[in-house]
């Protein structure tokens, strides 16, 4: 059994000054002479003499004997003993606390939550904190947050703990474990500790350089929310679906009310179990912009308040724009006839709009216009060049992906196409992949459709112009033509709302090199720039509600933020953690670190100073000392 030890063994030495200590007793006493004229006074110095012989003053001393274990009580503090834990005690110990969501659940009705536990625990390492042993804390949501660098220090330690809070987003771990490898770079980090729920990711994509210790706490109890909303556009009204899942144990009625601007809409009772997601739609005229919010009222005991509120942002109804140059006719044929949509330049090759929802254009010129949508006609893109090129041949489609949205009721089969794409010597398809493109249409010998999905634009390339091909004689065409609208018209949020996620709002198109100012839902305000090609990116989202994006005192856009995470809400846990190649198990026991003994011994050393002053200066008349 391993018992123990002393991390200043050298203070031992100070044990000598007994020695000193017991030479002083011996020397202490100092009787004067004086000649008497009787010898009956022998008889009690002898009897003197021997009872303060060395040996015998030695023996009955107790001023002595308290004084000989106080300054062992002190010696034995200053050598700095401790009680060996079961965990190895670790110089330098990152400790990574998780954030996320679902570390505020409660265990039960105004209980602790996961957070308060896990502060519980680090305040019990930092008070059994070695010397020479430091600690540095860092917080771990969807990215990582150092609260404090390697220090020794109580005090900066406890505040920095103090300092964590809950992040309403899903859990990463990813950030959390890089950012402790790079604090490994400038000190020796052997172990790495991990206090968590259990609601992360099983999976990891990480080397780890260390030693993962996986402390896991118990989890929260049962729990509803929201999953998911979002809104399709029906003619003249909106439908939202909301999705609603619970944790596997829960069981309960909820209430799902449906606002807008602060009015209440509509609810709806639904019973809510761990076995399956429950669908609420709501219906809601068109009357321009508005602010959707949805609130979940369930019956009985929720661990987890974070997912009970979400929220959508309707757009104002507008045509769709389209940029079509007056040379494609047969597609400008195809869309005439369609509603809301808004066709440049017009017949006469006049008027354009600063910002497109689609182009279309087979003229490599009008590749750049600003738009949500590319379908490019014809043309290799410039990340393409060298790797195909056209040729005077006639091809066919060999197969085709019929569910993606462009070519969905699209029937490519039989389909003639002169000025067939060939692939340059040594180019496979995976070079294509690589780039970022999609293969939706095969042909013999290179790829006919690719698309490129982007956070600012889509891109559609048709490597062969339809007015060499026999799709435009044919009923797909117009269906084909269609798709693209609808595609363009979900992508520029016209037909299709989807609330985010917190964490980071998605790119977004809008004037270049111009600067921003965001409102998060909580008042604060922060300012971003666009970049030289009109992105805005980059703007964090950590709370659930809405954010305004303005310019200029006016607002251009408004985003409704929520949890939206399936995992969050389930409280799902995991035993274990496979990061790469290496399964760290998890353990809910509270973890042994090395216990200090030397405030014990103070305190011990204390007492017997007390012990020694009550029965030297306090003592009662009938207390007799030898």
């Amino acid at each position: 059994m391993n018992w123990g030890g002393f991390l200043n063994p050298l203070a031992g030495l100070w044990f000598l000054l007994a020695i000193p200590l017991v030479i002083l007793y011996f020397l202490k006493l100092r009787r004067p002479q004086l000649q008497v004229s009787s010898l009956v006074l022998w008889r009690s110095v002898l009897n003197d003499s021997r009872v303060n012989s060395p040996f015998q003053r030695f023996r009955r001393n107790l001023l002595l004997w308290l004084q000989l274990a106080l300054l062992a009580c002190l010696v034995l503090a200053a050598m700095h003993p401790f009680w060996k834990g079961a965990a190895d005690q670790a110089q330098y110990l990152p400790v990574l606390v998780d954030t996320s969501a679902s570390m505020a659940a409660l265990d039960r009705p105004g209980g602790q939550s996961r957070l308060d536990l896990a502060k519980q625990e680090v305040g019990q390492l930092i008070d059994q904190l070695m010397p020479g042993q430091r600690l540095a804390l860092i917080g771990v949501s969807n990215t990582a947050r150092s609260f404090c660098d390697f220090t020794d220090n109580p005090r900066i330690l406890r505040a920095a703990l103090e300092k964590m809070e809950i992040q309403q987003t899903a859990s990463r771990l990813e950030d959390g474990l890089r950012m402790a490898q790079a604090m490994a770079l400038s000190n020796p980090v052997e172990t790495v500790l991990l206090f968590t729920d259990g609601n992360v990711p099983a999976n990891v994509s990480f080397d780890l350089p260390f030693e993962l210790a996986y402390q896991k706490l118990p989890a929260g109890g049962n729990n509803v929310g929201i999953t998911a909303v979002n809104a399709q556009r029906n003619r003249d009204r909106w439908d939202v679906f909301v999705r609603i899942d619970g944790s596997a144990s829960a069981e309960q009625p909820t209430t799902v009310e449906f606002w807008k601007d602060g009015s209440l809409e509509g609810s709806e009772l639904v019973t809510v179990d761990g076995r399956g997601s429950q669908r609420v739609v709501f219906n809601l005229a068109d009357s321009g912009a508005a602010t959707l919010e949805v609130r979940l009222k369930p019956d009985g005991f929720d661990s987890l308040d974070l997912d009970n509120r979400a929220f959508l942002e309707l757009p104002t109804q507008r045509s769709l724009r389209v940029y079509c140059p007056p040379d494609l006719a047969t597609y400008r044929q195809a869309m005439s006839e369609r509603e809301s949509v808004s066709l440049y330049p017009d017949d006469g090759g006049n008027g354009k709009a600063d910002q497109y929802d689609l182009v279309i254009t087979d003229q490599a010129a009008q590749v750049g216009l600003e738009s949500r949508m590319l379908l490019s006609i014809g043309l290799i893109p410039q990340d393409l060049q060298g790797k195909v090129e056209f040729t005077n041949q006639v091809t066919e489609v060999i197969d085709w992906q019929r569910s993606a949205p462009l070519l969905q009721y699209v029937q490519l089969r039989d389909l003639q196409i002169g000025g067939e794409p060939r692939r340059a010597a040594d180019v496979e398809d995976g070079e294509f992949e690589k780039s970022g493109y999609e293969i939706l249409a095969q042909g013999k010998r290179a790829p006919l459709i690719l698309h490129r999905a982007g956070a600012v634009r889509d891109e559609y390339v048709l490597l062969f112009h339809t007015d060499r091909s026999t799709l435009v004689y044919r009923i797909g065409f117009p269906v084909f033509v269609k798709n693209a609208l609808e595609e363009a018209r979900r992508l520029a949020g016209l037909s299709e709302i989807q609330s985010h996620a917190t964490g980071v709002l998605a790119d977004r198109q809008v004037t270049p090199e111009t600067t921003y100012t965001v409102i998060a839902p909580n008042g604060t305000l922060s300012t971003h720039r666009s970049s030289s090609d009109g992105v805005l990116s980059g703007i964090a989202a950590p709370s659930i509600g809405r954010y305004s994006i303005t310019e200029g005192g006016r607002e251009v856009a408004s985003v409704g933020v929520n949890l939206q995470s399936t995992a969050e809400t389930g409280l799902e846990t995991v035993d274990s953690l496979r990061v790469k190649e290496v399964r760290v198990q998890a353990t809910t026991t509270r973890l042994q670190s090395d216990r200090p003994l030397w405030p014990w011994l103070a305190l011990l050393g204390f007492a017997i100073l007390l012990a020694e002053w009550w029965f030297y200066q306090k003592r009662p008349s009938g207390l007799g000392v030898s």
